[in-house]
């Protein structure tokens, strides 16, 4: 007799699939890495990531067409939403010491799919950013000699005609990050010392840019006669605030170098602080003296700095201006090549993604395959591609990773331990009764657990396992600040709603949001004072999460096309290799991971079948053996 098992049980095994997280070692301080970067070694691959292009070219473009001398207020909020994304990481990076940064803290607390989709997208950030940054450093470079190398290039090369190309191939930015690659393969100290070279020089050019233009500032220059401090107005220092952000991306990179840090608990958070906070000033200051020193409107985007001491008759400070921009671009594509073979490395160890890519040299203590094949890979974009096309697909990726790092807090906070996502098995009904109110009876409560003093009010969640209404509550949370920001951005220009409605929605999805916000908070929290822990849990997050959600959706329709297909791509890398090498695939036993849609049963009635098997603990496990055992003699 033949019965088909039922399809739910394979679809919920598949969906388990997808959402399972990743076990940690006992000891997470071992690894195949060489621990050897202090604090202010990753303090100083933060600025380098930070303090590069963005200060050269992003600080006249918004002064000039978005905010004016408000620039520096624009700097200051951005500032803040980028502290609140860095104490994600700075938590999650102390608690986790493994390379992988936003791929690896989503893996642990929220699920497979969704930290492979992570890591597939900060890969292609940190590929198409290093290209681009190659470019601009070699247009940069050329606009020293006069252009002489394009015109070079364009007269014997020829020029190219053909949409997503450049006009004509950059071999100098090809050139520089095959020798950049190189360096970085050669082990993180060679890299370290490189980028505290560059950084060195970059820091005292600002340090020189900020004493020359204090000195030459002109304080009419924010006057009204010039059009005032805030030309724009309250929106344009909003907008300048959306596009500032993008400047702090970067980071992260510290995180990502968790497993080569010498004491991670301490220095990650560390150097976290210190270099968000020096990469904030930094800019807050160049972008003050900027605007005193000649007027907003008459500011040239390309080379603001450089040509603002050409205004004023100081040729000489603009070289050395132009000298110190090339070492700041320097050190973020040193960074952009450091982090990127780390976040391939973490994916081809847990098994999503090809195996080749997880060889560590014996003698380096680097991913040399990782850092070749990556590197080659950012040379050719940078040689044949038209990345100012590309260049906002960067920031919704990263805006993503910020968004499911923070989301990703609030879950860790509230379950007993990372990863410990498995529900509790009990032999009985009347045993989890008992286990429930022994747990109830603790003085002290575990994380995901409500505390006391809310359950004489709210007394039915209590029945929920420990983490349960938190997850449902994040889910409410990402919900409802997707609803909100939808409703802001678009609501009155492109759904063209009347007041009533609009008003009547901000307020509904403002009320869910605060709701969720409030229902986790009833709960209680993991408490450490091993490691650094975010404030105000789960108010900083869950802002944390409305403000990257918020600057995604202002982002326009190209990027988001460009970015579903990218994802689709990704999807078929996981679904036909992924999801089959994960490490946790492999560790779960034989019985789930092979799917069985038949079973044949030998001769006789089912109900006999059945009462032979009833002895057994677990009927579903005799009745496999069975059919083993018949497929044996057959």
């Amino acid at each position: 007799m033949v019965t088909r098992l039922p399809r739910s049980a394979d679809l919920a095994r598949f969906c388990q699939k997808l959402n399972r997280v990743k076990t940690l070692e006992d000891d997470m301080m071992e690894t195949s890495f060489n621990r050897c970067l202090t604090t202010v070694d990753l303090a100083l691959l933060g600025i380098g990531a930070m303090v590069g292009s963005g200060l050269y070219v992003l600080t006249g473009t918004v002064a000039k067409e978005t905010a004016g001398p408000a620039i520096v207020v624009s700097f200051i909020i951005a500032g803040i939403a980028s502290l609140l994304a860095a104490l994600c990481y700075a938590e999650f990076g102390a608690h986790v010491p493994k390379t992988g940064s936003a791929y690896m803290f989503t893996y642990v607390s929220v699920g497979e799919i969704w930290a492979f989709l992570i890591g597939w997208n900060v890969i292609l950030e940190y590929m198409i950013g290093g290209a681009a940054v190659a470019r601009a450093w070699s247009g940069y470079l050329d606009a020293i000699f006069d252009h002489r190398i394009k015109n070079f290039t364009e007269t014997h090369v020829g020029s190219w005609h053909i949409p997503f190309l450049a006009h004509y191939p950059d071999f100098l930015a090809f050139g520089i990050l095959l020798v950049a690659t190189a360096f970085i393969s050669f082990g993180a100290r060679v890299s370290s010392w490189l980028n505290h070279v560059f950084s060195a020089i970059s820091m005292g050019v600002i340090l020189f840019i900020l004493i020359m233009g204090f000195v030459l500032a002109r304080p009419q220059n924010w006057g009204a006669a010039e059009g005032g401090f805030a030309p724009y107005g309250v929106s344009g220092i909003m907008a300048g605030s959306a596009t500032c952000f993008y400047a702090f991306v970067g980071f992260d990179v510290i995180a990502t170098c968790s497993e080569e840090a010498r004491n991670p608990q301490r220095a990650i958070p560390r150097a976290i602080a210190i270099s968000l906070s020096l990469a904030t000033g930094a800019y807050i200051l160049v972008s003050m003296v900027l605007t005193l020193m000649v007027p907003w409107h008459s500011l040239n985007p390309d080379s603001a700095l450089a040509d603002a001491f050409y205004q004023r008759g100081y040729s000489w400070a603009g070289f050395i201006v132009a000298a110190g921009s090339i070492c700041a671009m320097n050190t973020v594509l040193l960074s952009n090549l450091f982090s990127l073979p780390r976040i391939v490395y973490a994916m081809a160890e847990d098994g999503l993604f090809f195996k080749v890519f997880s060889r560590v040299h014996p003698r380096t203590q680097v991913p040399v395959v990782a850092i070749v094949v990556f590197g080659v890979l950012m040379s050719l974009l940078a040689l044949s591609l038209d990345l100012e096309a590309l260049v906002q697909f960067l920031s919704i990726g990263t805006l993503l990773a910020y968004t499911f790092v923070a989301a990703s807090v609030i879950i860790l906070r509230f379950q007993r331990s990372i990863g410990a996502t498995e529900p509790k098995e009990y032999e009985s009904f009347s045993d989890k009764l008992h286990l429930v109110g022994k747990e109830k009876s603790k003085s002290r409560r575990e994380g995901g657990q409500m505390k006391a003093f809310f359950e004489p009010y709210l007394g039915f969640l209590a029945d929920f396992d420990p983490g349960e209404v938190v997850t449902v509550a994040v889910i409410i949370l990402m919900v409802s600040a997707i609803c909100l920001s939808s409703i802001l951005v678009f609501g009155q220009n492109q759904l063209h709603l009347p007041t009533w409605s609009f008003a009547l929605l901000v307020l509904l999805f403002s009320l869910a949001f605060v709701f969720s916000v409030v229902l986790i908070s009833v709960h209680q929290q993991q408490q450490s004072t091993q490691t650094f822990q975010l404030p105000l849990v789960p108010l900083t997050p869950a802002l944390s999460i409305f403000i990257n959600v918020y600057l995604m959706l202002k982002l326009n329709y190209m990027t988001w096309i460009r970015f579903s297909v990218w994802l689709l791509v990704g999807l078929l890398v996981y679904f036909g290799y992924g999801i089959w090498h994960s490490k946790e695939n492999l560790r779960e036993p034989t019985a789930h991971s092979v799917c069985a849609r038949y079973v044949v049963f030998p001769s006789g009635s089912l109900e006999e079948t059945v009462q032979a098997v009833q002895p057994s603990t677990q009927p579903s496990q005799g009745l496999e053996e069975m059919a083993g055992e018949e497929e044996a003699k057959r």
